[in-house]
């Protein structure tokens, strides 16, 4: 057994399932050794099933000694942020107040990756509620790269686990940047997809128009296979898209040969390492064939990121009006916060901050028509640490400020990908984000691969 087991692409080890040279029970057994060994540090894991893996692993290797693949994923151990619906398995959502919730039966993205022949190892922390800090009685998980800086919030689990080698690819959600963050922190690859491309049935909502599900993977060939298998119209979700869902996985040997990539003017708040990230990504992705053109961002960019708090605050307010302010007690003051404010909230602000959603949204459909896609930086501080995000505090203006790059994008719903493109002097990774046309994931994907075939930020590891 290879010493780096836990570290193969999702790619590779599904090649090697399907080929008999591993079985799903070995690289099963190795993430489990690995979790009961890391694990204690990170605190990545909300819950670990061991035994259910185990099975679900020994039924994946038996129908591969009779012949039958269940689909791409058989045999890979994966892993699910703690919203996703779990049957039989606690889904706490981050919080204290759901910490027995046991659901009866698995969100659509969860059965979709079984019928996939995905090993399931367990399900990862999260801030509470799927907001911007976690429950005071729960531990963050601990950035695998550097105890002292951010794991990224929401999905900071899913981000510190994956990088750390303790599943082989993770889902994530994405409302104001919570895929995007712990991407961009733990060095990884990480895809919010058009609102709509994936189900949320089964998911506990933050902000439901706001909220999007992806994978968060070590490639963006792993994204690729991920999105495949959860993406597609769902009966239970008649905010799914019907759209066809293409071959992703194919559409990542396309290139960016020829593509338009828009590159922002004017981005004054880069720090030093956010700013070499992002220039390095153009004169990589020009190098794979793409013009890179200089474009101007709407007038309106910067005021969608402190609209999108208060249009959070009213749909999280709704979330959770069956148990807020009657067990108000229970919440952590950040989430509590946000609730508040989304219940103090008049309704013609409200209406105002829709029509804002609805304009800047049109602003970016028009500058992504003159163009094939958009490279961002994720944050203009590139890594943050945990004293300097304290510092900073949660005022409005705060968040706002952190939210800058990425809310916008929430709040119209194109896909973006986040992808390593450097390290800074603490040595954390340091990304950048590619935005597409909605349900363009195929030409954000085909970039991905391009960029990681002349680059190596997505091979290295925070520790073996």
């Amino acid at each position: 057994m290879p010493e780096d087991l836990h570290y193969l692409s999702l790619d590779e080890v599904a090649k090697r399932l399907k080929a008999r040279t591993l079985s799903s029970v070995e690289v099963t057994r190795a993430l489990l050794d690995r979790i009961a060994k890391v694990d204690r540090d990170l605190k990545s894991y909300a819950v670990v099933t061991p035994e259910r893996a185990l099975a679900d692993a020994a039924a994946c290797d038996a129908d591969a000694a009779a012949g039958k693949v269940r689909g791409p994923l058989h045999g890979v151990p994966l892993a699910v942020k703690d919203l996703c619906d779990t049957a039989g398995v606690p889904t706490a959502a981050g919080t204290a107040i759901h910490r027995h919730r046991v659901p009866s039966r698995d969100a659509t993205v969860v059965a979709r990756l079984k019928a996939a022949g995905a090993v399931m190892l367990g399900k990862l922390q999260m801030t509470e509620g799927a907001y911007g800090a976690h429950h005071p009685t729960i531990p963050a998980p601990v950035n695998p790269w550097n105890a002292t800086y951010w794991t990224g919030a929401s999905s900071s689990g899913s981000g510190a686990a994956t990088a750390a080698g303790l599943c082989y690819a993770s889902l994530g959600s994405d409302t104001g940047g919570s895929i995007r963050f712990p991407s961009t922190m733990n060095g990884l690859s990480g895809l919010k997809p058009t609102w709509g491309r994936v189900s949320r049935a089964g998911v506990f909502p933050l902000a439901e128009s706001l909220d999007h599900i992806g994978p968060m993977a070590r490639s963006a060939l792993d994204c690729a296979r991920m999105l495949g298998i959860i993406a597609g119209a769902d009966p239970d979700d008649p905010t799914a898209s019907t759209l066809p869902v293409p071959d992703y996985v194919a559409a990542t040997n396309v290139g960016v040969r020829g593509k338009r990539i828009g590159l922002p003017v004017a981005l004054a708040d880069l720090d030093s390492d956010a700013h070499r990230a992002l220039e390095g990504a153009a004169t990589t992705l020009r190098r794979a064939g793409a013009e890179i053109v200089e474009v101007a961002l709407p007038s309106a960019f910067d005021q969608a990121s402190r609209d999108w708090i208060g249009l959070c605050s009213v749909e999280t307010a709704l979330a959770h009006e069956a148990t807020y302010p009657s067990r108000a007690r229970d919440y952590g003051p950040v989430l509590a916060g946000l609730i508040q404010t989304g219940r103090g909230m008049a309704a013609l602000d409200y209406a105002r901050l829709q029509h804002r959603r609805a304009a800047i949204t049109g602003a970016l459909d028009s500058l992504l028509a003159s163009l094939d896609l958009l490279l961002m930086p994720v944050m203009g501080t590139a890594a943050w640490s945990l004293d300097g995000l304290a510092a900073t505090g949660r005022d409005p203006e705060a968040v706002a400020a952190r939210l800058r790059y990425t809310a916008p994008f929430d709040l119209s719903g194109h896909p973006t990908l986040t992808l390593p493109g450097g390290m800074t002097g603490a040595g954390v990774p340091a990304g950048f984000q590619i935005v597409g046309r909605a349900f363009d994931e195929s030409g954000l994907l085909a970039a991905g691969h391009a960029f990681q075939q002349e680059s190596d930020w997505h091979l290295k590891r925070p520790f073996r």
